[in-house]
Formats: structure tokens, C-alpha cells, sequence
């Protein structure tokens, strides 16, 4: 029997990265009280500050992150990661409110597969549409998602190391303050090619169609 070994980039990208992602903000008061000689001001309302400006908090609908772990199907599991626990793994983070990422990866004959599932919580629609802007224009060459989340783009690019290619799509989903990012590869250890670009970026699509479909079934605001 063969003995495989994995390309080292494949092999760094088990070697989990704890990601740290925290928000906030702060509101400023208005101009100082009026003299008490002064004729009072009218009543304000409670979302107005002293200046007279609304100071109502950031729109956004998802207060938490769902379990990634639980976002994709177990029938979505064996078809895209053959051979891998349905389970999946949650990588450890700082704050699970804010940032949680599930992997999956399996080596079932000569193929591997890997897919992994992160969900971002920002403070603001605002926010995340930033972050998703400046995410989508690091990975260029890829296209628009239809009809998920608010706006979803995909990219596919393919990768050689020692005579071994891997080809990887990467989905970036932006619903309202969260932000949800799949990434897909596979490679052959036998005949050392890669997947079709069409596999890997409908695989990854529809893992991304199904954590927005978690997210927004789950805890909101």
C-alpha cells in the first residue's frame, strides 16, 4: 500500500488559527446643560442626545454567532468531505459571540477534501458590508452569489506544490452584521490534478447557502 503525504500547504492548514474578532463603539454627548436661567428646552425623546441628534444604536440583526458545527447538513458533510466525521471540529476562539469556525477533512482513498465554516458578528450592517468590500477586493477573479445574504461572492483559484495541485473556492456572505466565509479544496494524491473548478465552487456555494440558512434561523437581536 502507498504511503501519502500530505503537501505541506495542506498540512499547515490543520494546524487550526485562533482568530480574535471584537468590536465596539462609543457615543459622544452634546453640548453642555443650558443656564439654569434659560428657559427650559422641550422634552427630548429617548433616543435623541442632548445636540438634538438621534443616537438610536447601529442596525444589525445577529447578536451571536451560530454553532458552525451544526450549519451544514450531515448529507452536505459526505457528499462534499467523503469520509469525514459529520461532526466536525469547532476551532477554539476568543470570544464565540463574535467569531466561530467549524472544520471538516478527510482523506478517502487518494482524495482529500477539505471545508471549513466561519461566522463573524460585527457591530453594524455597516460594518460587515466594509469588511465584506475589503475582503472580496483581496481575492479578485471570482464573481457575485445571487441570492444569498446580501451580497455573496465566490472565487476558485488553483495552487501547485511539488507537481501536486489543490484547487480551493473560497464564498464571502455578508447578511446584515454578520459575515460568513467558506473555504473548499480538494486535491488527488494519486494522479496529483485537482477537482474541477465547477465542483469546488458549487461546493462551496451550496455549504455557504446552507450557513446563511443556520444563520438567520437562529438568534437574532
Amino acid at each position: 500500500m502507498r504511503t501519502l503525504s500530505l503537501p505541506l500547504a495542506l498540512t499547515a492548514r490543520i494546524s487550526p488559527v485562533v482568530v480574535l474578532a471584537a468590536a465596539g463603539w462609543a457615543l459622544t454627548s452634546g453640548p453642555a446643560a443650558t443656564p439654569a436661567a434659560q428657559k427650559e428646552s422641550a422634552p427630548r425623546s429617548a433616543d435623541e442626545s442632548p445636540s438634538g441628534t438621534s443616537t438610536a444604536a447601529p442596525s444589525k440583526a445577529y447578536a451571536t454567532s451560530p454553532a458552525p458545527c451544526g450549519s451544514i447538513s450531515a448529507a452536505t458533510i459526505k457528499s462534499l468531505v467523503p469520509g469525514a466525521k459529520t461532526a466536525g471540529k469547532e476551532i477554539p476562539s476568543t470570544d464565540t459571540s463574535l467569531r466561530r469556525t467549524c472544520s471538516w477533512n478527510a482523506l478517502k482513498g487518494y482524495d482529500y477534501r477539505w471545508l471549513d465554516v466561519s461566522f463573524e458578528i460585527t457591530e453594524s450592517d455597516q460594518a460587515a458590508a466594509k469588511s465584506y468590500k475589503e475582503n472580496i477586493a483581496e481575492k479578485s477573479g471570482g464573481g457575485t452569489v445571487p441570492g444569498v445574504g446580501d451580497a455573496g461572492y465566490s472565487v476558485v483559484n488553483l495552487t501547485t506544490e511539488d507537481k501536486q495541485q489543490t484547487r480551493e473556492g473560497v464564498v464571502i456572505v455578508q447578511a446584515s452584521n454578520a459575515l460568513v466565509t467558506v473555504t473548499y479544496n480538494g486535491s488527488d494524491f494519486e494522479s496529483k490534478k485537482a477537482p474541477s473548478t465547477d465542483e469546488i465552487n458549487k461546493g462551496a456555494i451550496r455549504a455557504a447557502k446552507e450557513a446563511v440558512k443556520a444563520l438567520e434561523g437562529g438568534q437574532k437581536t
